[in-house]
């Protein structure tokens, strides 16, 4: 039986533009003229019989049914570079693409790594990192593996749970001795470093602690949380430190908990699977290693 398909050009037009909601982003990313992209959605609409986009003057909006459209064109896209990549590295070295938080991958991911090379020595792993605040799918990296904070919301991908997450105060031990910090008030003579991708961190911490936010005046913000960590290290203030992604810091030394509790819980490391990749063999090891590595 034939196929009934749009004309691909316009399709690839529709979705960057849907990705966007703008024609003229749409446009720069396809290396064409905002008019080029606003006849390829015209000719689908006129192919589909139906609007994919409301026009508001000079901005568009995706229908309802443009929105429902986007989700089934996106992934028959990723199946085709899913696909075409596999095809193009068979009969080569096997390659993983691991798409990773940036602090999770470097105080967690990279020391266990070597671990699963050891146990698959002709795989290629291919890392890249996203930034917490950006969505699953809008960094651009094709993966075969994110791993993010969850539980979230993730379309047409399958995920599993496999590390939690806790924060204490930890700061340098030549911090603590020139400013001792016996009781959560204490924090109020210290500078607090936050960041801006978990700006609540603090906050909710002195809340539990019964410390008004208030009093703790002094702060330092930096935009990615491993740099407020390397602050507490080299002694810049105190940190909320995620157990157990510094557990490393904690044996050496080159960090202390000076205050057991209370212990907030953050939310926990998944792992994510486009849903048509869930059974390739590899994927499925890496992700089981993963859950094992969680429980040493």
């Amino acid at each position: 039986m034939s196929r009934q398909l749009p004309p691909l050009q316009a399709l690839r037009a529709f979705e960057v533009a849907a990705r966007f909601e703008n024609f003229s982003a749409a446009a720069e990313e396809l290396h064409v003229t905002h008019g080029a992209v606003s006849r390829q959605v015209a000719a689908l609409e006129a192919w589909l019989g139906m609007q994919v986009f409301h026009r508001i003057g000079k901005r568009v909006q995706l229908t309802d049914d443009g929105r429902r459209y986007l989700l089934t064109v996106q992934a028959a896209f990723d199946n085709i570079a899913t696909a075409t990549r596999q095809l193009r590295e068979s009969g080569t070295v096997r390659v993983l693409h691991i798409n990773s938080l940036t602090t999770f991958a470097m105080r967690w991911l990279l020391p266990r790594l070597s671990g699963f090379q050891r146990l698959y020595p002709g795989v290629e792993l291919k890392l890249s990192t996203s930034a917490a605040q950006q969505p699953l799918g809008e960094s651009g990296e094709l993966f075969d593996v994110a791993i993010r904070r969850g539980p979230g919301h993730w379309p047409n991908c399958v995920s599993g749970e496999f590390l939690g997450e806790s924060e204490l105060p930890v700061c340098s031990p030549a911090l603590l001795a020139r400013a001792p910090i016996r009781a959560a008030g204490d924090l109020a003579a210290h500078t607090l470093l936050h960041s801006d991708t978990r700006p609540d961190a603090w906050p909710e911490w002195l809340a539990q602690a019964g410390v008004a936010p208030a009093l703790c005046k002094k702060k330092q913000s930096f935009n990615h949380f491993y740099l407020a960590l390397q602050a507490a290290v080299d002694g810049l203030g105190v940190a909320l430190g995620p157990l157990p992604l510094i557990a490393d810091e904690l044996a050496s030394g080159r960090l202390v908990i000076p205050l057991a509790e209370p212990v907030i819980r953050a939310r926990s490391y998944w792992w994510i699977v486009a849903r048509h990749q869930a059974e390739v063999p590899l994927i499925k090891h890496f992700c089981d290693w993963l859950e094992q590595e969680s429980l040493r």
